[in-house]
């Protein structure tokens, strides 16, 4: 069964491309696979595309500098990137330049699969909403998806944004890394990486770093919260 949906494949192993543009094939997707940086560059410039899967090692141009590239010219495309480097400052450097989901391979196509669903169900479902989130001196503006703290305007990723809108939504509550990964990565299964950990990372150096007072929190073999105090 055909849909609209377009999907490019970044990858520099042919058999694994081939894969993964077969499968989504027969998912009704259509798929284009780039085997090199700049033949993905061409294609993202002809297409446009709902989901990039970007790998980090291509020839010509690695995916890191695709990734900021993409990013610069469609901010809200869905990138994740496919990669057999796991170390935890390839992470950063891929969401820092705008990266939405990190695969480390060997994965699970399965899996792959799933987060693609995701991010094209959450595209389809982009209700807008009118409310503001407020704790303490930062404000959340779900209309205009923008944060301020004090003034201050701090620029947040989307995955950044959902994670900070949960956690204010349940203000003082523990949550816990399961319910997290559910709802803002919307995956009932731990993926075995560390992304929460990195994502709230990022969130700390620039919601809590510059201000005295911190919101995020940690309760130990719990989960995150937002609170003016820690629990005591």
């Amino acid at each position: 069964m055909e849909n609209n949906y377009r999907i490019l494949i970044a990858e520099d192993e042919p058999k694994l491309g081939q894969v993964i543009q077969e499968e989504l094939s027969r998912q009704g997707y259509q798929a284009d696979v780039a085997y090199d940086g700049s033949v993905a560059e061409r294609l993202f410039n002809q297409h446009q595309y709902s989901v990039i899967l970007l790998d980090i090692n291509l020839p010509y141009k690695n995916g890191l500098a695709l990734c900021k590239e993409f990013r610069q010219q469609n901010s809200k495309v869905p990138i994740i990137m496919l990669t057999a480097l796991g170390e935890i400052q390839d992470k950063v450097d891929a969401f820092d330049l705008g990266a939405d989901d990190y695969m480390v391979k060997p994965f699970h196509f399965d899996e792959l699969f799933a987060r693609i669903k995701v991010f094209l169900k959450r595209a389809e479902s982009g209700a807008v909403e009118t409310d503001k989130i407020i704790v303490a001196d930062l404000t959340i503006d779900m209309n205009n998806k923008t944060v301020n703290r004090s003034g201050k305007n701090i620029n947040l990723t989307a995955k950044e944004f959902a994670l900070l809108v949960m956690l204010c939504r349940n203000k003082g509550k523990v949550i816990p890394k399961q319910e997290i990964m559910q709802k803002v990565w919307d995956l009932s299964f731990d993926t075995g990486t560390n992304t929460i950990e990195v994502y709230i990372s990022f969130l700390r150096n620039k919601i809590d770093k510059p201000f005295e007072t911190k919101l995020i929190h940690t309760k130990p073999g719990f989960g995150y919260y937002v609170r003016e105090a820690p629990l005591s």
